[in-house]
């Protein structure tokens, strides 16, 4: 019984030390991400300097022992147990892009909806490291998912022309969050990307 009781004060405690559950940052509004969209600078993607993936360092400590990825998680779950290394170790989840349920948070990638080489080619590539750092690790806008492996590798690093979540009914909330990631970021997009996001949003 003694042993029990440390069991249960131990997963309270670590409960506690957890950083409290955040909602998924909402992208806005159709009629904003249209207006967005219309202010975004259209040109031609560039890998010169060549991407490489260390150009943008994750995951930061957020709180305690959790750094972005295992916030997200919390965040993103229900009934979300951790234990004193902000490990889950059990939840619910349901993966936004495909509908996807699972229980365990191994089975869940975490997705950057603006891909860390799609943002190098529109612009990041001129950023300082500590600014490519903060957009790794965005908490505040609708930038970081848990989403299933399936989903985040056949996405990979395509833009909307190439790809957008096979759950019809989240691609207008991923089109949004796209548009609000590369406004607020003042990235480009290409003119492919423009022409996929105005048909995607007209029939938002």
């Amino acid at each position: 019984m003694r042993g029990a009781s440390l069991t249960f004060l131990a997963v309270v405690a670590a409960a506690i030390a957890a950083p409290l559950p955040r909602a998924l940052p909402t992208p806005v509004s159709t009629a904003t991400a249209k207006t967005y969209l219309s202010q975004l600078t259209v040109a031609v993607d560039s890998n010169s300097p060549a991407y490489v993936r260390s150009a943008f360092k994750a995951w930061d400590i957020i709180s305690g022992k959790c750094d972005t990825r295992k916030t997200v998680l919390i965040r993103d779950g229900t009934n979300v147990v951790t234990n004193s290394a902000c490990t889950a170790t059990s939840g619910n989840w349901v993966s936004p892009y495909d509908g996807i349920p699972t229980t365990t948070a191994s089975n869940l990638d975490i997705d950057h909806v603006v891909p860390l080489k799609e943002a190098w080619v529109s612009g990041a590539r001129d950023w300082t490291a500590a600014q490519r750092e903060a957009f790794a690790n965005d908490l505040t806008r609708p930038q970081l998912v848990a989403v299933t492996h399936s989903a985040n590798q056949s996405k990979g690093d395509k833009d909307v022309a190439k790809w957008v979540p096979p759950l019809a009914s989240y691609v207008c909330t991923y089109v949004r969050a796209w548009v609000t990631v590369k406004h607020y970021y003042s990235l480009t997009i290409d003119s492919a990307e423009k022409t996929a996001l105005t048909d995607y949003l007209a029939n938002c």
